[in-house]
């Protein structure tokens, strides 16, 4: 089965991205090569780009409260485990805590690294990396490997606040979604949200079916449309009954 997920706003939207960058550089520094940790480093300054923005760090701090006091409102409730809601709570202070007692916006100290910004703003030019342009950076790829991993993990540190608020909250997100099976007819589903706000479409589809889905939504619907790429990767609409399963998370 494979996975598909759908940001139905902006700031979900925001979070997945973090997510997809923070483990793409925990699976590339697993691995030795200069190769790998040349993009775990420029997946770094993709996370910087992001995480920078004016607004986010005062968002997530505000999401988290207020899943502070949805959780609050479960206190004293049968048929809610105080065990497991205390174990939340504490998960959800401690997040709003870290987050909240970094200085600045995530990763802003990095840009004091002259020798970080130089290889970043080489990086954007095909090529710009290479070892006559940047001589140092060439000489700190030959080191050794757990040397590569020190200084990496070192300048993903100013990001641990933000990761640890970023993967709590997508979780808390998934979680509040109930998944059930249904049936896309020739290929397209429709489903009218009722005024109810959602921020996550997740989508499992088996992937033996080969089928691809593009989705849309808004504060109304939301909307499947199954495709099947050809030899070349060129979508065409399903015309067949397509089984998955959907979870719309508020």
């Amino acid at each position: 089965m494979i996975l598909y997920e759908y940001p139905l706003s902006e700031r979900v939207r925001t979070l997945l991205r973090l997510e997809h960058l923070f483990r793409r550089v925990d699976f590339l520094l697993q691995r030795a090569h200069p190769y790998d940790h040349h993009y775990a480093l420029l997946s770094l300054f993709e996370i910087m780009d992001v995480a920078t923005r004016q607004d986010l760090k005062s968002e997530l701090l505000k999401d988290l409260e207020r899943q502070r006091q949805q959780f609050l409102s479960f206190r004293g409730n049968p048929s809610v485990s105080e065990l497991a809601l205390d174990e939340v709570l504490a998960e959800i202070d401690s997040a709003f805590q870290e987050l909240s007692q970094q200085l600045g916006k995530p990763g802003q100290s990095l840009q004091d690294n002259e020798w970080l910004m130089a290889i970043r703003s080489r990086a954007s030019i095909p090529g710009g990396t290479c070892e006559f342009d940047l001589p140092a950076y060439y000489a700190w790829q030959h080191l050794p490997e757990d040397q590569r991993r020190l200084d990496m993990a070192r300048w993903l540190e100013v990001f641990s606040p933000l990761s640890m608020a970023v993967e709590l909250l997508l979780r808390l997100l998934r979680d509040s979604g109930v998944p059930h099976k249904t049936l896309a007819s020739g290929g397209t589903y429709q489903q009218n949200l009722g005024g109810r706000h959602y921020q996550l479409m997740r989508l499992r589809v088996d992937g033996a079916l080969g089928v691809v889905p593009e989705t849309t939504g808004h504060r109304l619907m939301v909307s499947v449309r199954y495709m099947r790429p050809d030899a070349d990767w060129k979508l065409k609409p399903v015309t067949t009954d397509v089984a998955f399963e959907i979870a719309l998370c508020p």
